[in-house]
């Protein structure tokens, strides 16, 4: 078991290809569609994520895809399980298996990401239906007083049980612990709460004897919070997060797969491209974005048959920019 896991692991951040998520719940990928003045029904819903699925791109530069619950289900228009398009190009289905970030009680304003019961159950499942790697995601946020000790503490105490569950079934497991980047706080902020997590994060991997060489890692990069006045440059960013994962992420780790975590298209891959170009690294260093990938499509799509063309166009497209960003061979020339 332990070598499949190792080969999932290794080829979800393979150079030149990296991870789509596709993991909107049925909310989120409202609010998605509310954007472009398209209704969000199963059939859409379907449709959207088939147009991205079948894109010619995906055999090149796609690695893996996480599904929502729904979408590993789904069959495409002509019949075809979602799930069994996504392995014809060459690429790998998973699913997000958390249940959510809800309220940590006694702690105002934090969170704490809900899941483990009966998750051994749906693993069971969700191997049958084709996954063979899953991602939780915990969320922390950096204020005034917070994030506190028991916040981290305890996500990365799910992270890891949930860890230790997939692999368990034969399912490779992306471990988030996502610092958020909606706050004012800075650059050198940011490295300390991640570095602090993830150090959480990996003390809580090797007490519940969870196998890092099958594990991917899914972290933010070390950016300035939105509302901070002064952001830092590409290089900064680069420098800081590498300094940050070298700190704090075990060499036996195969993959990490960066989250964009509201970065705009062009920074997530000028950022992911600057790690790869300028830095000698234990790990493969790919990518795991949802807008990042999804937002030029979709606004190209805006939920019309007519405009399928024009939507996998723009998906190939950042695709392909990301895929040369794991290989650190990107630059904003390429994007005109």
């Amino acid at each position: 078991m332990s070598d499949n896991l190792y080969n999932v692991a290794i080829a979800l951040g393979a150079p030149g290809r990296g991870i789509l998520a596709a993991d909107e719940s049925t909310g989120t990928i409202k609010k998605r569609f509310d954007s472009i003045g398209a209704e969000s029904t199963e059939d859409s819903r379907r449709d959207y994520r088939e147009m991205l699925f079948r894109t010619g791109a995906m055999a090149d530069h796609i690695s893996g895809v996480i599904l929502f619950d729904e979408t590993l289900r789904q069959n495409a228009a002509d019949g075809t399980p979602l799930v069994n398009i996504i392995q014809e190009q060459g690429s790998i289905p998973g699913i997000k298996v958390d249940k959510g970030a809800h309220a940590l009680a006694g702690f105002p304003n934090e969170k704490i990401t809900e899941g483990l019961d009966g998750l051994r159950e749906r693993l069971q499942e969700y191997h049958k239906l084709g996954a063979r790697f899953a991602k939780w995601r915990a969320v922390i946020d950096i204020n005034d007083d917070i994030p506190s000790e028991t916040c981290v503490k305890a996500n990365a105490h799910a992270l890891a049980r949930y860890a230790a569950l997939c692999q368990e079934m034969d399912i490779v497991p992306i471990v988030e612990p996502e610092i958020l980047m909606d706050g004012s706080h800075t650059a050198e902020q940011c490295f300390a709460v991640t570095e602090y997590a993830l150090k959480c994060l990996y003390d809580e991997m090797f007490t519940q004897q969870v196998f890092l060489e099958g594990t991917v890692l899914k972290p933010n990069m070390v950016v300035s919070g939105k509302k901070c006045k002064e952001q830092a440059s590409v290089e900064e960013v680069a420098e800081l997060t590498i300094q940050c994962l070298k700190r704090a992420v075990p060499s036996a780790v195969p993959s990490v797969v960066f989250l964009s975590g509201g970065q705009s298209d062009i920074d997530a891959t000028a950022h992911l491209n600057a790690m790869n170009a300028g830095f000698d690294l234990p790990w493969q260093l790919s990518f795991s974005y949802g807008r990042a990938l999804q937002s030029a499509p979709l606004k190209a799509w805006s939920g019309k048959s007519e405009n399928t063309e024009a939507g996998m166009d723009a998906f190939a497209h950042r695709a392909k920019m990301n895929g040369l960003a794991t290989l650190g061979e990107w630059s904003a020339d390429l994007e005109k």
